[in-house]
């Protein structure tokens, strides 16, 4: 009988309890509840060692007779197998980032082009919570659709918005992934979509109230507080309301009748490092003016108790008087407003801050158009205050 290659693939199937000799040092253990697995026995600076190569379930006799050769050669080069084997484990774990890594690394590369820096994590909060969970510790280069589908699946009808941001957010943590030189599946996020089938939900849009409506409601908040002066003037600027609610007294030029709104406040302006300056009407500097008395810790509009006025407090007054409306909604009114009175395209979407045309048209148009938005502002607080009819006007050029 030759000393090595002794066992036969039906003899391992069938083996029973105690210890089958293949040779070379390579032998099936049997233990009394019929689990068989393979050692690997060799003799290294005159001690015998025996290294596990795998249950027999899972490891064929062909796959473990190769590596019974491949560790007689590290002992043969005088090496220890169990301890190299080791040595690879914690190599292969250092160079194969994790999931969880690379969404840190990629949170770390996208904080410039992120509102306040991507603050508390909430660019990432989608995927720290539904996906990192059960696929943060493995290798992004073995992440596949299946995995995602798994992740995603709880989420994807039930909370159908924060699954759309978990999903297209992992799309750009793959891509960092594969800038950073590692073999991931960069289709493995489409292919997710597809096993995952449409959603169910459809995005609700903000209710705007109609342009029309916007004096009778305007007029509602006259003597209301520091919450209706706060909506007024959100109305009045057409900035966003975070952005008002967190304005400041050393940003207001009152002489020159100037918001400046700083860089940081800005939504999703992504490459964009400049402020952005409101120009105030009579309307909004009367607020001002109404206000100053109520100053704390340099906020124009404080809350009762410290910090801003909050986002519920806006939308708490507004449902208090019926409206099904949200404060971000008078944007809304003031872009149907401009269309409905023939406010130039470039001038109504400036004064709005919306990113307009290519980044050459950009370049070539430097020029924020203050004193034509003053104009159209002043307009627009004419029409909130009841004052002034539908008439079209349409504001010269672009320039």
């Amino acid at each position: 009988m030759p000393a090595r290659d002794r066992l036969s693939a039906l003899a391992v199937k069938s083996a029973g309890c105690g210890k089958h000799y293949d040779g070379g040092g390579l032998f099936l253990r049997v233990d009394e509840n019929e689990t068989g697995r393979w050692v690997f026995r060799f003799r290294l600076h005159g001690r015998r060692r025996e290294m596990g190569l795998g249950p027999r379930g899972a490891v064929s006799l062909k796959d473990a007779r190769q590596e019974r050769d491949r560790w007689r050669s590290v002992v043969a080069s005088g090496n220890d197998p169990i301890h190299q084997r080791e040595k690879e484990a914690r190599e292969r774990a250092m160079v194969r980032p994790t999931l969880e890594t690379v969404s840190a690394a990629c949170l770390e590369a996208r904080k410039a082009s992120l509102k306040g820096g991507g603050v508390a994590g909430r660019w990432l909060s989608p995927i720290t919570l539904h996906v990192l969970p059960r696929l943060g510790k493995m290798p992004i280069e073995d992440v596949t659709q299946n995995d995602i589908r798994d992740a995603l699946g709880p989420i994807w009808q039930e909370k159908a918005e924060t699954a759309r941001k978990a999903i297209n957010r992992l799309g750009l943590v793959m891509k960092h992934g594969a800038a950073m030189g590692l073999d991931v599946d960069l289709q493995a996020v489409m292919k997710a979509k597809a096993l995952l089938g449409a959603q169910k939900h459809k995005a609700k849009h903000i209710e705007a109230m109609p342009w029309r409506e916007v004096p009778a409601f305007f007029a509602s908040l006259v003597g209301g507080g520091i919450v209706a002066e706060c909506l007024a003037f959100t109305m009045l600027t057409v900035v966003r309301s975070g952005a008002v609610r967190k304005a400041r007294w050393e940003d207001i030029d009152m002489e020159a009748r100037i918001w400046t709104v700083p860089a940081d406040a800005m939504k999703g302006q992504e490459g964009k490092t400049d402020a952005f300056r409101v120009p105030l009407s009579e309307a909004a500097m009367a607020i001002l003016e109404r206000l100053k008395p109520f100053e704390r810790d340099g906020l124009v509009f404080p809350s009762m108790r410290k910090g801003c006025v909050s986002d519920m407090a806006m939308g708490m007054h507004m449902r208090r008087q019926g409206i099904d409306c949200r404060p971000h909604g008078f944007r809304s009114s003031f872009r149907d407003w401009c269309e409905e009175v023939g406010i130039d395209y470039v001038v109504a979407e400036t004064c709005m801050a919306h990113t307009i045309g290519t980044k050459v048209e950009r370049a070539y148009r430097r020029d924020d158009l203050l004193e034509k938005r003053r104009v159209t502002l002043q307009r627009w607080s004419e029409h909130c205050l009841g004052k002034a009819s539908s008439q079209v006007l349409t504001l010269a050029g672009k320039g």
